[in-house]
């Protein structure tokens, strides 16, 4: 193991040249075989280097000997032999030029790659002031003086981070380290941000001069368009961009985050690990290709990837080949060797036919795990930690549901959540059969989890975005409440979710202008039907669904963000005296009476399912479950 020890010299006030503190933000991993410490202070920073050893040594007589110097040919892959490359590429508008880089036409040619690069960088919304090449010559003649050879400690956000170097040659190491070092100078705010050296390492594929890449990054970093990131920068950041992405996993990607939750003990171990997939586990062909479309649309294409190659892993996989297999080990290897499984245009095709949700629901869903995360303790300085899934199948007990099945379950529901353990509300064992009681001990929590076992055995319930209480606001009337991030599920016979239909057809809902955002009124309908034993039924009508609450922890999917082609589409959830029902549109996807005895279940259109069991049912058992504040 190589030490990197000496000390580093840093500005007044930790930053170099005056510029400002930097607004937080963290994503992706790197690429690893053997392991450098440096310390800064007394600081450790262990650093995962993937490349042949090497000193590290800074040799200041090695910069600015023009495009590609940094780069090792023997081990860089020939460019696409590609024709009917436009000419004038940097001036196509941005929905062509999309369309062009997502279809490879960089690929031909290094010369052409690295100029649109540099302008695509140079594009990037960012502060007013941000550093850029002179800044970077000036700090590193000043940081690594006149000298041949010095070593330097890389800076401590890089702690524990991995180093992919692709395809640079010793030059090429060396200089990464200097951007990094001076990164680490000029922008002191950055507390974590495992995803820079990557970038770093495929700028300087293409840079003329170090302080180009240098200039490039710092632009990436420093952005600040609206609902936009480039490089997320502290630990909270990356984490909440992990959960972010394990939230879109399990909407986007059914069959494969079954598959993980059941085969895995940590589901959300497995996701941490999504941008060392794209940036670090892919063969560098595949990475410049998301290179390329990453700088033209920002992170949100990284989510696109990742998905498509869960997706693809889940097709390539048998499920009796996954027992008692390190989930996390096999989907790297399998991201190391995408070669064998599909083709880098394939797997964007695939990408770009995800249908996601806009930019700002993504945003509006990661910084909900923000605050969930600070709200747990999280920091934006802080090291990495681990989550373990909150359910423990040791002390868990149910008389619905195993703890295997609840593992499950907790799968589905939102990562901000489902880093809390269990908590039990409401049993009708233990407080009997009184809709009034159910609603006494609901209250007050948010989301919750209603499990129902029929008197056959079969067991169903729902997620249940919003609290209880929030049916009170309608006054006399029943109306629908809740976002679209409810949704319903049967455990047996079989495990299957029913999420809001627009989840799996966004493009069905338009969101909503800033200055014409409401909530949609469904129309009136019966609340109940009749139960199975003829007690009758309710005459209420369902009133326009209460807009959330500012401030609340569910505003990702809230219906105000959508103008719905059906006033049935956000039925999600309403209570009365009366009794409950979940779903609604050409029937209820669950529907209770006030003694929590009968229930009848059918298609409804707000989850697109099927009956959840017998259509008319007798509850057995009937629980209720939140989530512990740990």
């Amino acid at each position: 193991m190589l030490q990197v020890g000496l000390s580093l010299p840093r500005a007044p006030g930790g930053a170099a040249g005056g510029f400002p503190a930097q607004p937080e933000q963290g994503d992706g991993d790197g690429d690893g075989t053997s392991t450098t410490q440096g310390m800064l202070g007394s600081s450790p920073v262990t650093v995962v280097i993937t490349s042949e050893a090497d000193t590290w040594d800074i040799d200041t007589a090695s910069s600015c000997l023009g495009c590609g110097q940094f780069v090792d040919w023997d081990r860089m892959p020939e460019p696409e032999q590609q024709a009917n490359i436009p000419r004038d590429i940097l001036t196509q508008p941005p929905k062509e030029l999309k369309r062009l880089l997502r279809e490879g036409c960089l690929a031909a040619s290094r010369a052409l790659r690295a100029q649109v690069y540099h302008r695509l960088c140079q594009q990037v919304a960012c502060r007013l002031v941000t550093p850029d090449a002179p800044v970077y010559r000036d700090v590193a003649s000043r940081l690594f003086g006149k000298h041949s050879a010095s070593s330097h400690p890389l800076p401590d956000f890089l702690e524990g981070c991995s180093m992919p170097t692709y395809c640079l040659s010793p030059d090429g190491v060396t200089a990464m380290k200097k951007i990094l070092i001076c990164v680490g100078n000029l922008f002191p705010d950055i507390t974590y941000s495992p995803i820079l050296p990557s970038l770093v390492a495929l700028l300087l594929h293409y840079s003329e001069d170090e302080a180009q890449c240098f200039e490039n990054i710092s632009r990436l970093i420093a952005s600040n368009a609206p609902h936009t990131s480039y490089i997320d920068q502290s630990f909270l950041a990356h984490r909440a961009s992990c959960m972010t992405f394990g939230d879109l996993a399990n909407k986007h990607c059914p069959a494969a985050h079954k598959l993980i939750a059941s085969s895995s003990e940590n589901v959300f171990e497995v996701y941490s690990e999504w941008l060392s997939w794209l940036f670090h586990d892919l063969p560098f062909d595949y990475a410049i290709r998301v290179f390329d479309v990453y700088l033209l649309e920002g992170q949100k294409v990284l989510y696109r990837i990742a998905l498509a190659l869960l997706k693809q892993y889940r097709l390539s996989v048998a499920s009796p080949e996954l027992e008692g297999a390190d989930i996390k080990a096999d989907l790297q290897a399998f991201v190391q060797n995408i070669a064998e499984h599909t083709t880098v245009d394939k797997l964007l095709e695939r990408a770009f036919g995800i249908r996601l949700f806009s930019r700002k629901e993504i945003w509006l869903l990661q910084m909900a795990n923000r605050k969930a995360l600070m709200e747990r303790g999280i920091t934006m300085v802080q090291s990495r930690q681990s989550f373990h899934l909150a359910v423990d199948m040791q002390t868990f007990s149910s008389g619905t549901v195993t703890a295997q099945e609840m593992r499950i379950i907790w799968s589905w529901i939102p990562e901000r959540f489902s880093l809390s353990p269990p908590l039990l509300l409401f049993s009708t064992s233990e407080d009997g059969c009184s809709l009034q009681r159910f609603y006494s001990c609901c209250e007050g929590y948010e989301p919750t989890v209603l499990l129902i076992k029929t008197t056959e055995g079969e067991v169903c319930g729902a997620f249940l975005s919003s609290d209880w209480s929030e049916r009170k606001k309608n006054g006399a009337t029943s109306g629908f409440f809740g976002t679209g991030e409810c949704f319903v599920f049967t455990v047996r016979p079989e495990m299957e979710r029913y999420e809001w239909v627009f989840i799996k057809k966004p493009e069905l809902a338009k969101a909503v202008p800033r200055s014409r955002q409401r909530s949609p009124s469904p129309g009136p309908m019966s609340l109940l039907s009749s139960s199975p034993d003829g007690r009758g039924t309710s005459s209420n009508h369902l009133a326009v669904p209460t807009p959330q609450r500012k401030g609340r922890l569910s505003p990702f999917l809230a219906i105000r963000h959508f103008l719905l082609p059906s006033k049935t589409a956000s039925m999600f959830m309403s209570g009365s005296r009366e009794g409950i029902i979940i779903g609604g549109g050409g029937g209820q996807a669950l529907s209770l009476d006030a003694d929590l005895l009968w229930g009848r279940t059918e298609h409804c259109e707000t989850f697109d399912n099927p009956p959840l069991c017998q259509e008319n049912f007798r509850v057995q058992l009937l629980e209720v479950w939140s989530f512990q504040n740990t």
